[in-house]
């Protein structure tokens, strides 16, 4: 498909975007009714096999997926195979790079209690119970997001953060520090 094409049906769908949007490869982007989509100015959103030679798993995939639910992306952010998801509120900061492959997922999808998780797997539309734990995740600008993170809900990355490739992140961390690890965890602290 054609990204022209493509960017047509995206504002069909509410999806707001900035000028020169790039697409390499066809993203799959959903804006629930009553959420709201942006993505800023100068967005490289990469979904092809070989648009990031890091090896990308799958295509980049954004979603808004509750009535309310907001995720805002900052001008001249790039994203590669990554999932952004969220049913509260995502925002991503200007310049910042999302290496293949991450997730940012500003909730748990399922309940965590076994009854109500049962309960919602008897139900036909059993994904949109407000049961689901969700909070909000900030990510400052000029920040990078290495590849295979997972970004869960709740994080706070200050200004000029780095998050080491395969971290598990979770809590906030202040402008300029470097996180890794399992859980991740400060491993330095950037000159200003």
């Amino acid at each position: 498909m054609n990204s022209n094409w493509y960017k047509l049906i995206l504002r069909m769908a509410g999806v707001q975007y900035g000028p020169d949007l790039l697409l390499k490869g066809i993203p799959v982007i959903f804006n629930q009714r009553g959420a709201s989509l942006r993505l800023g100015s100068g967005v490289t959103v990469k979904s092809s096999f070989l648009s990031n030679l890091v090896g990308l798993y799958s295509r980049t995939i954004i979603v808004t997926r509750a009535p309310g639910a907001v995720i805002e992306i900052g001008d001249h952010v790039g994203i590669s195979g990554a999932t952004i998801y969220a049913r509260k509120k995502i925002t991503i900061g200007e310049n910042t790079c999302i290496g293949g492959n991450c997730k940012i997922l500003d909730n748990d999808f399922h309940p965590i209690e076994a009854e109500e998780r049962n309960r919602l797997l008897r139900e036909e539309n059993g994904g949109d119970s407000e049961t689901i734990p969700a909070r909000e995740i900030r990510i400052g600008k000029n920040c990078f997001i290495g590849c295979n993170s997972i970004i869960l809900k709740g994080t706070v990355l200050g200004d000029g953060c780095v998050v080491g490739a395969g971290a598990v992140v979770s809590g906030r961390f202040d402008d300029n520090c470097v996180i890794a690890g399992n859980p991740a965890k400060v491993i330095r602290v950037l000159k200003q």
